[in-house]
């Protein structure tokens, strides 16, 4: 099955998410010490199939690549260094680990869950490719955002005497 792999590399740890084999959501896959994501990553290929890396970059509030952006560039080339066949798409980052915080109050998750930084980092790269997948593949897109677009329902315009039919 085909997958996408999310990834919000950090000095540390980082966090991973997959999608699913249509490419329309994200779910949290792992936390991994960084120095042995790429074996990690390995290991995941022998057993699906990639077809994509949307890698969290990190910016200023001005856009500008941030201080750890130099980290993410080496990652990225060791990156393709190693999975020189399949593509890499850099993800603005910026508010990841506010959202991922946000959704884990959100779900209900013990304050002292939250402290775990490792959960952190999964659901921030789940963020990162579901920003990625909503972008390119209306993945996850808001049905009352379109409801313009649907034809009403020929049930709502059914009269009460009808109804009362059925």
């Amino acid at each position: 099955m085909d997958r996408i792999i999310g990834i919000d590399f950090g000095r540390k740890r980082t966090g991973l998410a997959v999608s699913d084999p249509l490419g329309v959501f994200a779910s949290a896959l792992d936390t991994v010490h960084s120095a042995k994501i790429i074996d990690y990553i390995k290991n995941y290929a022998a057993s699906e199939t990639i077809i994509r890396f949307v890698v969290g970059y990190p910016r200023n509030l001005d856009g500008r690549p941030s201080e750890a952006a130099a980290d993410v560039d080496v990652f990225l080339r060791t990156l393709s260094h190693a999975f020189p066949d399949i593509p890499v798409t850099r993800e603005d980052e910026r508010f990841t680990s506010v959202l991922a915080h946000r959704a884990m109050i959100d779900g209900g998750m013990k304050a002292s869950d939250r402290r775990d930084k490792a959960s952190v980092d999964r659901i921030s790269a789940a963020i990162i490719l579901q920003g990625y997948l909503d972008r390119t593949s209306g993945g996850g897109t808001s049905f009352a955002a379109n409801l313009d677009s649907v034809p009403e329902s020929r049930s709502l315009n059914v009269t009460k005497k009808k109804r009362k039919k059925l």
